[in-house]
């Protein structure tokens, strides 16, 4: 990371230079879209994305703000950039024989739900028809009598910046470029009939979207900042809507508000061209769909047969599909669209088919591709109950990637506790060796746990893998038995719900699931000994995979009887698993959302709105439970889930 930094800090420095110097040389080139030296503006806001990223691993909260600060600031010039697309979209639109209905103008301005950017340190003013001047990316602000500088979000800025050498400086006024006398490369401006019809521009989101071989890209420099910008910014707005609360409090750091939705289509558009901007858009979609959604379960409906391209909701598969088809096309030697087609394989519940491509592959040259295809094999082995496999290619995953030991360690010690139950009235002998291999594995992992911090803050497994091998340790003294012995319900399938496993998993799959689950009650000869953490913790694992099963009653049963029955207060403090009650709520909330998708489906109208608002009632519960452990990973279901509703109310108002 260090290295990094230093070259990161000698790109933005020439960047910031090549800027200055785009910006008063007559014979640069001259956009008809960008401000002059608007690439090197872009190039300055990515090295600083990046600044941002090696901040906030950098293990020091006061790093992970500064981090924060430089998200800001990249935003910021972003931002302008993409204003001035917005004003040659208002200026080629205006040459149009039509006016835009009151319609489109209204879904324009809803669609930007970024603030103003007027008087904002980097802003266009967007309210007036001159275009930028070509400093527009970093204006100064004014000064208030207390040695601040005042933005129009209400928000202040030391007047004595250390980061000022940052920024972008004033241009001669003599260098502004207006955008009505813009040539390109040297040939005359463009007049209104050299301009391409606007019916590529989609008002309705406020965006540029032509395609790439449109006469707009016919310069490779603007077909550079395009996709950069659109890579960028779009990833921006789809991280910052995406921060767990627990980290929601820095947000006033960069102080805008992210917006998921403009996010997703900005990257999409991003994705068609075949540069690196396109191809890391490509990989940030894909793995959008397959992670974040793919770990939430009330997520909005989606049409696969919808042509509306800017289309964001659910999982489009179809979409997908197509666009990593395309990119292994472009790079057909990646390894990292390998890695893709294998995630997807998993999404469309093909566990078997996606651990062959992972295995059957040639080894990659970078090391960190190496790790993420092994880290995916061995999640997609833990789903399928391949113990032997999971163990192992988790051991692996220490030697090639040292961020997580303690929950590879404690993962590959649940696969042998896992066979150790299997073969342990079959085979005591074979039974013996992976109690003894799942004991060292369980007590190495808190060993490792704690190393590595996230700004300034342990990794959550890592505490909760310590917490769960202090309970079993204690567990064991108490009840004086073997420590393998005292491990209580399946950890191996606790893993598998934390990760959404149940997700990727077919019914075959599903139902080896209930089997291992069943263990604890129908083999265990210490369940009698279990208090209500333990058994509620059973009752979540078995209702999401009974959820999983579409057998959406019984497991609502489940975890009504199993988790909801108790006290709150029974199954919190010490070293309980505190996360059980407010997980249970939300998955009453799938079940409720799920059975509304049935009655839909079915033509049962009326039990709809029952249903969702029965949905809503549980996921309230969920989000407004006090602080428990991993609320951070089961709080981004949360606000999947409380976005989703928000926006079935908002079609079912247009509707109306």
């Amino acid at each position: 990371m260090r290295e990094a930094a230093e070259r990161l800090a000698d790109a933005e420095t020439t960047a910031s230079t090549d800027h200055r110097r785009a910006q008063k040389d007559g014979h640069s080139y001259r956009s008809s879209i960008y401000p002059p030296g608007a690439e090197f503006a872009l190039c300055h806001a990515e090295t600083q994305l990046m600044g941002a990223v090696i901040g906030v691993l950098n293990e020091s909260l006061t790093e992970s703000i500064k981090g924060f600060y430089k998200l800001r600031k990249a935003y910021v010039t972003l931002d302008g950039i993409l204003d001035a697309e917005t004003r040659y979209m208002r200026k080629i639109s205006g040459m149009t024989a039509h006016t835009p209905s009151r319609a489109s103008v209204e879904s324009f301005r809803s669609d930007r739900s970024a603030p103003s950017m007027k008087g904002v340190p980097g802003g266009f003013d967007v309210s007036t028809s001159k275009p930028p001047s070509v400093r527009s990316f970093q204006q100064p602000s004014p000064v208030d009598s207390d040695g601040t500088t005042a933005t129009s979000d209400g928000h202040t800025n030391g007047a004595q910046d250390d980061d000022d050498e940052d920024e972008f400086y004033d241009a001669d006024d003599g260098m502004t470029t207006n955008l009505d006398n813009a040539s390109v490369d040297g040939e005359a401006p463009l007049s209104a009939k050299d301009l391409p019809a606007p019916q590529n521009l989609t008002a309705k989101h406020g965006l540029l979207d032509h395609d790439p071989d449109s006469d707009v890209f016919a310069n490779p420099i603007d077909v550079f900042i395009h996709s950069g910008a659109n890579l960028c910014f779009g990833l921006l707005l789809v991280m910052i809507a995406m921060i767990p609360p627990a980290f929601g409090k820095l947000l006033f750091i960069i102080g805008f508000h992210g917006d998921k939705d403009r996010g997703i289509r900005m990257l999409w558009q991003a994705s068609k061209f075949h540069n690196i901007n396109g191809a890391m858009a490509g990989l940030i979609v894909l793995g959008y769909y397959s992670t974040f959604v793919g770990m939430s379960d009330i997520t909005p409906d989606s049409d696969p047969t919808s042509m509306d391209q800017n289309s964001v909701e659910g999982y489009p598969k179809q979409r997908c599909e197509a666009l990593l088809a395309e990119m292994r096309r472009r790079h057909p030697k990646s390894h990292l669209w390998l890695l893709e087609e294998a995630r997807m394989q998993a999404t469309n519940r093909h566990l078997s088919t996606a651990i062959a491509m992972l295995e059957k592959s040639t080894k990659s040259k970078l090391k960190q591709v190496e790790a993420l295809e092994m880290f995916e094999k061995s999640l997609n082995a833990m789903y399928i109950h391949d113990y032997a496999l999971c163990a192992k290619s988790f051991i692996a995953c220490v030697d090639l990637n040292n961020w997580s030991h303690a929950l590879y360690y404690y993962i590959a010690g649940a696969a042998n506790v896992e066979m150790y139950r299997q073969h342990r009235t079959s085979n005591p002998t074979e039974a013996a060796v992976y109690a003894k291999k799942a004991t060292e594995l369980l007590k190495l992992a808190p060993k490792h746990a704690g190393k590595k911090k996230f700004m300034a803050r342990q990794l959550p497994f890592d505490v909760f893998v310590t917490r769960k091998v202090q309970k079993w340790e204690s567990r064991a003294r108490d009840w004086n038995i073997p420590f393998i012995d005292a491990v209580g319900v399946s950890p191996a399938e606790e893993m598998i719900f934390l990760w959404n496993g149940y997700k990727r998993m077919d019914t075959s799959q599903l139902e080896e699931s209930l089997s291992r689950l069943s263990w604890s009650e129908t083999s265990s000869p210490h369940w009698k000994r279990e208090g209500p953490d333990e058994k509620a913790l059973l009752a979540v694992l078995h209702g999401t995979t009974l959820r999983n099963l579409q057998r959406y009653e019984e497991a609502k049963k489940c975890l009504q009887y199993g988790v909801l029955s108790y006290d709150k207060n029974e199954l919190k403090g010490g070293l309980r698993d505190d996360w059980t009650a407010p997980a249970a709520n939300y998955e009453m909330g799938v079940n409720c959302w799920l059975q509304r998708g049935e009655a839909r489906r079915d033509g049962r109208e009326a039990e709809v709105k029952k249903w969702v608002q029965e949905c809503e009632s549980w996921i309230q519960k969920a989000a407004s439970w006090e602080k428990y452990e991993l609320d951070a990973r089961i709080g981004l279901k949360i606000a999947t889930a409380q976005d989703t509703l928000k926006r079935w109310h908002e079609k079912e108002g247009s509707a109306k």
